[in-house]
């Protein structure tokens, strides 16, 4: 539970971006987020945790064997701890290019940034830039990766020969892979020319070289 924790806190340090993402900015407080906000987030989220406290035993020396089982502790730490951070570092550096005008820089490199106009409803004009190196150049979606890996490091040592622990990653993968198929069509509604410049620099949706 470690790793929930951690993902946790990510969480509320993060809080104050959250309400620039796709969940708050375009589909709203409406049903399906306050839905699963007081009911799918407090069982499927948490359901590695809540078979753990059914079934009372070592986990890691059940899945992975007495031989193995510190070193699957962790090596499971380690890459839950990286994921959660990495997710976390590709959505500061996204609001951290656009803050800066594109300015700005990480790991000792500038952003490369990508100039997309677009109208709102009122007729006005404006300009978004679009992120396309550091975490962002290797799929337009690349923090899913981490985010859905992190779910797994978190999952695996529960598993003890049942699907019911693993339904979390499973549906989060479902979940995100859909926003990120949802989230193209609306920006490429929104951008147009612009997206279509920034999809040939970022040319993979989640995964590069698969999808």
């Amino acid at each position: 539970m470690i790793l929930t924790v951690f993902y946790l806190g990510k969480f509320f340090v993060w809080e104050h971006g959250y309400w620039r993402s796709m969940d708050i900015a375009h589909d709203r407080a409406g049903f399906y987020i306050c839905w699963g906000c007081l009911v799918w987030v407090q069982t499927i989220y948490v359901s590695a945790g809540y078979f753990y406290a059914w079934q009372p035993v070592d986990s890691f020396v059940a899945t992975f064997g007495e031989e193995h089982a510190q070193l699957a502790f962790y090596a499971l730490l380690a890459v839950g701890v990286a994921a959660v951070y990495l997710n976390y570092e590709a959505d500061r550096q996204r609001m951290h290019a656009r803050s800066s005008t594109g300015m700005g820089s990480a790991w000792g490199s500038r952003y490369a940034c990508i100039k997309a106009d677009y109208t709102t409803d009122d007729g006005s004009k404006h300009t978004s830039l679009l992120l396309a190196s550091h975490l962002w150049k290797p799929a337009r979606h690349f923090h899913y990766v981490f985010e859905i890996s992190a779910a797994v490091a978190w999952c695996i040592p529960f598993t003890l020969g049942t699907v019911f622990p693993n339904i979390y990653w499973g549906f989060l993968t479902i979940l995100l892979f859909d926003r990120a198929v949802r989230d193209n069509a609306r920006c490429k509604a929104k951008y147009g020319e612009g997206w279509d410049h920034y999809c040939k620099a970022v040319p993979y949706l989640v995964v590069p070289f698969v999808f």
